[in-house]
């Protein structure tokens, strides 16, 4: 298969559409992100708007009205009332997980029906980004080169050594804007692994953004995994099939089904994105966005402040209870109080929250998950 032409930056058109894939339960953040009431419908910055709602509001600016979200039929309710301006033919709700691939296939398999021009770009709904003027310019040089055949995806410029992330590698720059082919992807590595990475410049974080045409992300979907492209397109083509068809669907994520496979092939070019990202997956990160308590330096709070005193401690307190939460003499803690459980663990073991959840799930704790 030949290589797409070479692109340079322009603006998106009335074809790009945003896809918001809206799942997962956040198990990094438990106790205060659950199954029933997810990381991405909570307010996570303090904004007073939801990792949802900022997502919406940060791609509305492109897209107008363009957007479809995918979420769980646990969520659609919510995900409605959240936002009161997402046409109900836009929210498509999915009756299992079936990894990132049925769900952003599915979503392009709508929009190749509605418009066979449809570009769309997947944005996960519970990601923080910093300089939103800077990542709507990534986004339309991204569509750029959608437009012209590539599965296009933004890797964010790495600011440290991180573990818990893919990483792109970029490869030759395609045209004189500053997308570049991809060399290859690569899962997350070990610290030495990921020190090296960094040292190249060559590298960026794989954050799951993709933009691409709706068409070329089915088309090359069925050049590797045949019966899944297949059943999306039934699922456009008859929406009333979805019970039937769904659990038959192949689980697998995009970057396996697609992205890699594509790469090897060179359709796959990677935009560089300068904004601050994070994808809010632990506590740690969390309280990196927030900023220090008044009154109290080294603590950040997410939530109702006056609930909280701390004597020579620093670290991260949600308190989310009726009680005050006090922490002495505790350096880099998390606390983290809600009505039926109670975190406490150092900030430097925020990543094994999810063996607690781990725990409570062999136990038949649903109830607390």
């Amino acid at each position: 298969m030949s290589s797409p032409a070479t692109t340079e930056a322009a603006p998106p058109t009335d074809h790009f559409w945003a896809v918001v894939p809206a799942g997962g339960a956040g198990t990094r953040l438990w106790p205060l992100s659950r199954a029933s009431s997810p990381k991405f419908l909570r307010d996570l910055t303090g904004t007073g708007r939801s990792l949802l709602q900022s997502t919406w509001d940060r791609l509305t600016p492109l897209t107008g009205p363009r957007v479809l979200v995918v979420t769980g039929v646990a969520h659609r309710a919510a995900v409605a009332d959240q936002l009161p301006d997402l046409p109900p033919d836009q929210l498509l709700a999915e009756p299992a997980p079936r990894d990132s691939m049925a769900a952003i296939g599915w979503a392009a398999a709508v929009l190749e029906a509605r418009d066979p021009s449809a570009v769309l770009g997947s944005f996960a709904a519970d990601h923080v980004i910093g300089d939103e003027d800077a990542f709507r310019a990534c986004v339309a040089e991204a569509v750029a080169a959608a437009e012209l055949g590539y599965v296009v995806t933004i890797g964010i410029e790495p600011t440290h050594p991180a573990t818990g992330f893919g990483y792109i590698e970029l490869g030759d720059a395609l045209g004189s804007g500053s997308a570049h082919a991809v060399t290859q992807f690569v899962e997350k590595p070990d610290r030495a692994r990921a020190e090296e990475y960094l040292a190249t410049g060559r590298f960026r974080w794989n954050a799951g953004m993709f933009v691409v045409k709706a068409t070329v992300l089915l088309d090359l979907l069925a050049q590797w995994h045949p019966e899944l492209a297949t059943g999306l397109r039934a699922l456009a083509a008859d929406p009333s099939r979805l019970a039937d068809v769904w659990p038959g669907l192949e689980k697998i994520a995009i970057d396996h089904a697609v992205a890699e496979p594509a790469a090897a092939e060179g359709r796959v070019a990677v935009v560089p994105g300068g904004f601050g990202w994070d994808d809010v997956g632990d506590f740690s990160s969390l309280g990196a966005l927030l900023p220090d308590a008044d009154g109290m330096p080294g603590v950040r709070v997410l939530g109702d402040a006056s609930a909280v005193r701390v004597v020579d401690a620093s670290g991260v307190v949600v308190p989310g209870g009726d009680r005050v939460v006090a922490v002495v003499g505790l350096d880099d803690v998390v606390v983290v109080d809600t009505p039926d459980a109670l975190l406490v663990m150092s900030r430097d073991r925020a990543q094994d929250v999810k063996a607690v959840v781990d725990a409570l799930r062999a136990e038949g704790r649903t109830d607390l998950l």
